[in-house]
């Protein structure tokens, strides 16, 4: 069963870069893998907001809010995801989850995008904080 774990999080100024990982256990990710996966954030009191996706393969999406300066990819040989962040915001403060789900489940890799809340499989996440 594939479990995630997210690491990278950290305290940066504004302005600054952060690359998160998510590894990937209990699984092997290769490009005939049947998975989409994303980054997420959420702060206290206010709903998850989904970043960007990539699906089985390789077709990546990324939300408006962080389009252009955050950017996801998968490296089937570490079985980790990534999401590199740069030009942070005091607004990108959040706790960050990667998350998966079975593309078999949705009958393909249309549904894979950052909207998509039916993700199933879930990381404890990793705390950014950006100050000024």
């Amino acid at each position: 069963q594939m479990q995630l774990t997210e690491s990278g999080g950290d305290s940066v100024q504004v302005g600054g870069s952060l690359r998160l990982a998510c590894v990937v256990s209990g699984y092997t990710l290769t490009w005939s893998s049947t998975y989409c996966m994303g980054w997420f954030r959420q702060v206290p009191r206010m709903e998850r907001e989904g970043l960007a996706t990539i699906d089985s393969r390789g077709h990546s999406e990324h939300a408006a809010s962080v389009e252009g300066r955050f950017t996801i990819s998968r490296d089937n040989v570490k079985n980790t995801l990534f999401l590199e962040m740069n030009s942070l915001k005091p607004d990108d403060s959040a706790m960050y989850y990667c998350a998966a789900v079975d593309e078999r489940q949705y009958g393909g890799r249309s549904f894979c995008e950052p909207d998509f809340t039916g993700m199933d499989i879930w990381g404890k996440g990793t705390l950014v904080t950006i100050s000024s």
